[in-house]
């Protein structure tokens, strides 16, 4: 019996994958190894795409997605000191939510006994 990713403390420090993505939704959901492994490709190719087409992904208690653009400005090469342009981009965020921020300190959630 294998373990599956974020079960515990133990694997703290763990960095979880596309397989073991795929392998939890196996476990936990049912589906063939196969449909487990198309339903997590297909999640990741929507927020992908929508992220590409500019737009913010919000997951409820989970947290956002924004895309953001910067504007060109002067930056500095560190190891010559000369300053070099640096051309407007798109960079990506994550936001966590209240709730996701909570979980990840342990703290409770607010439900009194």
């Amino acid at each position: 019996m294998g373990s599956t990713p974020c079960s515990g403390l133990a694997m703290a420090g763990k960095t979880v994958t596309r397989a073991d993505l795929c392998e939890a939704v196996y476990q936990k959901v049912g589906l063939s190894r196969t449909e487990s492994a198309t339903l997590v490709e297909l999640v990741l190719k929507e927020i992908t795409d929508c992220l590409e087409r500019g737009e913010t992904v919000k997951l409820s208690s989970f947290g956002s997605f924004v895309v953001r653009k910067k504007g060109q400005r002067i930056g500095r090469n560190p190891k010559t000191g000369k300053e070099v342009p640096i051309s407007p981009r798109r960079v990506m965020v994550f936001k966590p939510s209240a709730i996701l921020k909570q979980r990840i300190n342990n703290e409770p959630d607010g439900g009194g006994e």
